[in-house]
């Protein structure tokens, strides 16, 4: 219940109220409530409850995530998925692939968002459409399982109908310290055919923001024509919510104080990832800065709660998506991009990287 809890109004605790009691009379093992609760894709692969070659469907267009563990995951409707959960079966049609080949290695300050907001500006919100968005090649290995799931998770803001990496040492070491359950591992044919190939090459992707009002609207942040002042920013969600990406974000922060003028609000994707972050003294940087850090929620990505935007206003966010009023007023304005650049425009009041520092 991760988009509304802790429950935002009465319409949202009455239906958390439905699925507490649901999960209560089914007897659902894995049910986590406030103080337990995560975003969901950060906290299925984090339970352990998502393993490399399963099929994995989700009310949610995000639930393509799990495609960075190797698994085949993508969204559905709700009337889809209530089929599902009374039969065990699901009808897709099986999607022609794109291939992405990596190589290369990250700079500093770039990140997995960076690298999928250049593929989605390359390529457009429709260039992937009902494909499967696959990404393999030896620059895999720099990239993190949370680079991954990040890459993943915005493959729907492509049109994809999934993005899938193939699994490494990287991949198994994630599972098997979350699960014993036995996973599969499968891998493109030597004579694969794709509806295109590219080639990506991260150490040429720089720092990089989608501007409003689609997530194609990409530029390198060094390469805006003029100033773009903020009133707020928003680190966290299923995107980049992750323990590396709080790190990276204290990294920038630390030692520092966020602008007066711009409402700072760390969200931490799963409660082990907020006790993680404590123990580091993550939080304590944060608090420091002047930022506010909350409990694990959707919160403001899909304009739910805690940071609505007033028309008029701007936000640098790191969230997927920056649709005409996704997160508050439809005169609102919102900027994507990772951590590093959210945090660097939360310190100088304007679109920003960690470089202008």
């Amino acid at each position: 219940m991760d988009h509304f809890t802790p429950n935002k109004d009465i319409k949202a605790a009455e239906q958390c109220k439905l699925v507490r009691e649901f999960a209560k009379k089914h007897e659902i093992e894995h049910f986590y409530d406030v103080g337990q609760m995560g975003i969901e894709h950060a906290l299925l692969p984090e339970k352990g409850l998502v393993v490399a070659g399963e099929a994995v469907i989700g009310a949610d267009s995000h639930t393509c995530t799990y495609g960075a563990l190797g698994a085949f995951s993508t969204g559905v409707g709700s009337t889809d998925l209530a089929a599902a959960m009374a039969t065990g079966k699901v009808w897709l049609k099986v999607p022609p692939a794109i291939r992405f080949n990596l190589k290369g290695e990250l700079q500093k300050y770039v990140g997995g968002k960076d690298v999928i907001l250049h593929i989605i500006g390359m390529i457009g919100v429709d260039g992937a459409l009902y494909q499967s968005m696959e990404f393999g090649g030896p620059g895999l290995s720099s990239l993190s399982i949370d680079d991954r799931l990040c890459i993943s998770n915005m493959a729907i803001e492509a049109g994809g109908k999934n993005g899938i990496f193939e699994v490494d040492d990287q991949t198994v070491e994630y599972i098997r310290q979350r699960t014993e359950r036995p996973f599969k591992i499968y891998a493109p044919d030597e004579d694969a055919e794709y509806l295109q190939v590219y080639d990506i090459d991260l150490s040429e992707i720089r720092p990089t923001v989608a501007l409003p009002h689609l997530p194609e609207n990409t530029t390198p942040v060094e390469d805006l024509k003029k100033e773009i002042k903020i009133d707020q920013v928003v680190i966290g969600s299923c995107t980049n919510g992750r323990i590396s990406d709080l790190r990276t974000a204290a990294d920038v922060l630390v030692g520092k104080q966020v602008s007066p003028d711009v409402r700072t609000i760390i969200f931490p994707a799963t409660q082990d990832i907020y006790k993680q972050a404590l123990e580091e003294g993550l939080l304590k940087i944060f608090v420091e800065a002047g930022c506010a850090v909350s409990t694990p929620t959707c919160g403001p990505c899909l304009g739910g709660h805690c940071g609505i935007l007033a028309a008029g206003e701007r936000a640098v966010a790191t969230t997927n998506r920056n649709f005409v009023g996704r997160m508050g007023h439809v005169d609102s304005e919102v900027y994507l991009a990772g951590p590093a650049v959210a945090a660097a425009s939360a310190i100088l009041g304007r679109v920003a990287t960690p470089y202008d520092l």
